[in-house]
């Protein structure tokens, strides 16, 4: 009589799934586990619901803020920035207005 599962059939049958169940986890290991171990050794940051590979941007780089300056010390700085551009163009409308003057005058001395 013979038999569906036998020693032979079974020990190949263990054997394949035993073959399969280490390639699964060799795969898992080089496809999910190898990269964010690799990421984390470069000193980047690994997210792992995008698997993504990130590199961590210092504030000034988004900001254009020198390191060790306060928001306020970096406001102050761009407010008087902006106010000594403002006095510049005062002054350079002072002057056109001076000058437009001037030429009227010059015009209306002429009639």
């Amino acid at each position: 009589m013979h038999r569906l599962l036998t020693m032979k059939r079974l020990s190949v049958l263990f054997l394949c799934t035993f073959a399969v169940a280490v390639g699964l986890t060799f795969a898992w290991q080089g496809l999910v586990k190898a990269p964010e171990e690799r990421c984390e050794a470069s000193g980047r940051w690994w997210d792992p619901e995008g698997r993504e590979c990130a590199k961590p941007i210092s504030i000034a780089e988004i900001t254009g803020r020198p390191i060790g300056v306060s928001r306020a010390e970096a406001s102050d700085a761009k407010n008087r920035e902006l106010i000594a551009i403002e006095d510049q163009l005062a002054q350079r409308k002072a002057a056109r207005d001076a000058d437009a003057a001037r030429q009227r005058a010059a015009l209306a001395e002429q009639r």
